[in-house]
Formats: C-alpha cells, structure tokens, sequence
C-alpha cells in the first residue's frame, strides 16, 4: 500500500457533552471512566491530520438502525426525569433504570406502558451502568453525525476517514442501550455505506469487549459482514451473553458474523493472529468500517488484554491494505494517558505507515 496524507479526523464539540458521572456495578456506584477528556487527549494526539467538524444529518440512517421508537425514548427521557420529583427526592438527576421489563417479567404477556417516569426508564436499557444525564443525547447524536460525515469524506474520495465518536456504540442494539453506549456509530456508518452503492460492507471490531449491539443489528444480513476479536465472555466478562465462537448469523446472515474470542493476557502476536482472520473475513467486501476500541491495551482499566502501540499499529497495517474504502469509528480506550497515542499507532498503520 502506498503512504497515504494523513487520515481526516471528523470530530464535534457536542460529544464532550456527555458526562456519565458514575457507574452501578453490581449495586455499587463507581466512577465513571468514559470520561470528556477523552475527546480532547484523541484529538491532542492528531495534530498532523486534518481536522474537520461534523456537520448535522438528518435522522434517516439513524431510524433505519435503530427503532424510531427507541430513538425518541433517548432523546426525551432525560427532560422527562428532570421534570419528576428526583432530583429533590434522592438528588439524583441522571437516568437510572430500576427495573426492566425482560421476558422473565413479562411471560408472553402485553405489557400496559409504565406510568411512572422511573418505570419506563428500564424500556429501552438492559444494565445499570449507562445512565442518562444531561448531555447525553446530544452527544451520541452528535457521534453519529461524526460517522456520518466521515463516510461523506469517503463518498467524496478520501480513501479512508477517522470519526471521533464518543460516547462509543457498539453494545447498542436495535432497540436498546447498555455498556457505555447509546448509538451505533459503526452501524449507522456501515449502513450509510450500502446506502453509498457499496454492495457489501465489512464491520472489523477490534474492542477488548465484543460488540453485541453491532453483531444484533446486522445479525440476520448478509450485506453487512461483522468480524470481531476480544477478551472471551466465557471468563465473566461483559457482555457476557454474547461473543461466542459459535455465533455465525442467522437466517440470510448465517456465516456473515466471525467471532474469536480470546483468554485474559492476550499479547499482540496472538491478538494479531486474531486480527488477521478478521481481515480474511472482510475480504469481498466492497467498503471497511472499523470499530476502533483501544481499551485491550495493557494500561488501559478495563482491560483484559495486553495489546501494545506496535500492536495497533500493525493491525492498522493488516487492515489498511485491503484498498477499501474505510471509516474507523471510535469506541472504547480508557487509559487518559496512553489512549490518543494508541488510536494514532492504528491509524498511522492503516494510513500505511
């Protein structure tokens, strides 16, 4: 591959807006480590690309990836808790869910909506992590029209751009929220794609954490293909439910998803090897979205994995190659110190270098 101009970094104010506050784990509140600076330490770390602002979209790829329903539950819920008792009651004015309405609850029964604003927050989560505070909406739109306008830059010639999502998405499905995620920003950037001409578009997921979310949307597709190495969720780590080596697609997307799942402690040649079969897996594809987490460092806190600079750097190399037009998305790294160097390593890579 010859160097390419350093790639485009799509980038928006907005996302800093986002400010999660906490987490509850296990009923435990514990700080939150997807923090603002995040976007300013990506960004410090870019100074040799362009850097282009997003610019507004409408909601048309959106409400195709995700239930119009869902996206206006999002986009209201925040305003109707503000106006409900909580902030006096418990001082709490970010969204936590207390109760969900699963199939454990519900047993085949139509369920009558909720009421209570406290009641109906759990419709659409599905953990107690991912609350919902003031700025959250904005942000995770503003997220998506950084993908959005990274797959402009590409329609318009660039062989590659960077979208500087944050909050991340991938653990957000069709109809719901969880893992620090509200919109899918890969989703939407693949989608946006097809819409493009692009015939068959590849999703790679390099996150320490599998994407659920993704894998959902486009689990029954065959246009869409999503490949995916991270830390092995039978070891107890999130999602959990899903990961797994024997989850191929279904219906017309049967043999469309890749899982490889690794142990804790995964260094980079075998992460590498990993990364290689996604490759493989993309290959046919027409057009690359990259879900670009960074949190299977080894500094990083959420990490099981013990991935380096050179090793993002080289899965940029694997990657980048392919000739396809590209747009990496950003998703996790939590490590403030290290995190805006790591995404220059992979894009530095797949920029050929």
């Amino acid at each position: 591959m010859l160097l390419l101009m350093p790639i485009p970094v799509v980038w928006s104010p907005e996302t800093r807006r986002h400010e999660p506050m906490r987490e509850v784990w296990v009923g435990v509140p514990t700080e939150g480590t997807e923090l603002p600076e995040r976007v300013d330490r990506i960004r410090d770390a870019l100074v040799g690309h362009d850097a282009v602002e997003a610019t507004p979209h409408d909601d048309d790829v959106l409400t195709r990836v995700h239930d119009p329903a869902y996206v206006d539950h999002l986009r209201t819920i925040h305003q109707e808790w503000s106006r409900g008792p909580y902030g006096d009651l418990v001082g709490q004015d970010r969204v936590v869910p207390y109760v969900f309405p699963t199939p454990a609850m519900t047993q085949g029964m139509p369920p009558t909506p909720a009421a209570a604003t406290h009641g109906r927050a759990g419709d659409y989560c599905y953990d107690t992590m991912t609350l919902v505070g003031p700025g959250t909406w904005e942000a995770a739109r503003a997220a998506v029209d950084c993908a959005l306008t990274a797959v402009d830059l590409v329609k318009a010639g660039a062989p590659a751009a960077y979208a500087l999502c944050r909050p991340p998405g991938h653990h957000a499905t069709r109809r719901g929220y969880g893992g620090s995620c509200y919109l899918n920003n890969a989703a939407v950037a693949a989608q946006a794609l097809r819409d493009a001409g692009h015939a068959r578009v590849a999703i790679v997921d390099l996150d320490a954490h599998h994407g659920n979310g993704t894998q959902a949307i486009f689990w029954d597709r065959s246009d869409v293909r999503y490949a995916s190495t991270h830390v092995d969720p039978g070891a107890g780590w999130f999602p959990h439910f899903f990961g797994h080596a024997g989850e191929t697609g279904g219906a017309a997307g049967e043999g469309a998803t890749l899982n490889v799942p690794l142990p804790e402690g995964t260094r980079d040649d075998h992460w590498l090897e990993a990364v290689a079969r996604l490759a493989d897996h993309a290959s046919g594809a027409d057009a690359l979205v990259v879900s670009l987490g960074v949190d299977a460092a080894a500094d990083d806190p959420e990490s099981p994995l013990l991935v380096t600079a050179d090793g993002y750097r080289s899965a940029g190399r694997l990657l980048g190659p392919s000739g396809l037009p590209s747009v990496v998305v950003q998703e996790g790294g939590y490590h403030l110190p290290s995190l805006g160097g790591l995404v220059a390593a992979y894009l530095d890579g797949h920029g050929g270098g």
